[in-house]
């Protein structure tokens, strides 16, 4: 199994070579407790739609949730896709189980909630927190958009290849001047009219870099994405409401850098709260 400590985090936070080396280290006890040993309390889900004034669209959210001691685990879905007894079914197993679960989003919440119970988002791990401000839903999405476009330290005239458009984060990119390619599954245009690509993999050919969901943990789209950035090293910078403990495991294994936003979400609260970001220094730069 392929397992290395990238030097700048603790020495207990260990990074693995793909999705399938993490989930047998987790199955062999090689981060904590035996996940057999360890039930989900509560599972949830968490529905929004949203439209912010001076946009011309809305978007939907949809969530699954499980609770393992303090700590949450989630995975979006596309609205409408789960199952309605998906929560029910969750509540009460034990998280080796639900690692077997036949739906993706079941694996990827429990696989999320494990990790955040056995090392939180910290200093300690790697973890640097950036407050958001209190402010309006649109206010907070746009200061996420900016934690997470630092990350991509890239130079202006960059083509960064955005997968799972939010528009906050098109409006980042387009202020510092980088250009990019929207993608998503829903197809259609942009809020500017630009036309969104569905294919993520034949899009990052023409990109310089890749700003990508935690979302493609649950749909499948995650590894042939990290594979990519690997080969051709590109940065591939990750915004994590989906996966956010699961996502770090991968930095040095084609994840460069990950902004985790463990629940609750931006978008549930007014107030202030924190992003933990992560990220792999660039070879020469000192940081």
């Amino acid at each position: 199994m392929s397992a290395v400590t990238v030097a700048h985090h603790g020495p207990s936070f260990r990074t693995y070579a793909s999705y399938d080396a993490l989930v047998a280290g987790v199955r062999a006890g090689e981060l904590g407790p035996d996940p057999a040993s360890q039930r989900i309390a509560v599972a949830f889900t968490t529905r929004q739609a949203a439209r912010h004034d001076g946009r011309g669209t809305g978007y939907r959210n949809e969530v699954l949730s499980l609770r393992l001691g303090g700590a949450v685990g989630s995975c979006a879905v596309e609205p409408g896709d789960l199952p309605d007894r998906a929560a029910e079914d969750c509540a009460g197993a034990d998280v080796a189980r639900l690692l077997d679960h036949p739906l993706p989003p079941v694996r990827v919440a429990a696989l999320d909630a494990y990790l955040m119970h056995v090392a939180a988002h910290t200093p300690e791990n790697g973890a640097h927190p950036v407050l958001l401000p209190a402010g309006t839903s649109l206010e907070k999405s746009r200061a996420r958009a900016e934690a997470v476009v630092e990350l991509l330290d890239g130079p202006a005239g960059a083509t960064v290849l955005v997968v799972g458009v939010v528009n906050s984060l098109l409006e980042e990119l387009r202020s510092r001047g980088m250009r990019y390619v929207p993608c998503d599954f829903k197809g259609g245009p942009t809020e500017w009219g630009e036309p969104v690509v569905t294919d993520a993999l034949a899009g990052a050919g023409r990109c310089d870099a890749l700003l990508v969901s935690g979302m493609t943990l649950g749909n499948g789209t995650f590894e042939p994405l990290r594979r990519h950035a690997l080969a051709h090293g590109k940065r591939l910078v990750m915004f994590a409401q989906t996966g956010s403990a699961v996502l770090p495991r991968f930095l040095g294994h084609g994840v460069s850098a990950v902004c985790a936003e463990p629940y609750p979400f931006f978008w549930l609260d007014g107030g202030p709260g924190p992003v933990h970001r992560y990220s792999v220094p660039r070879e020469g730069s000192g940081r």
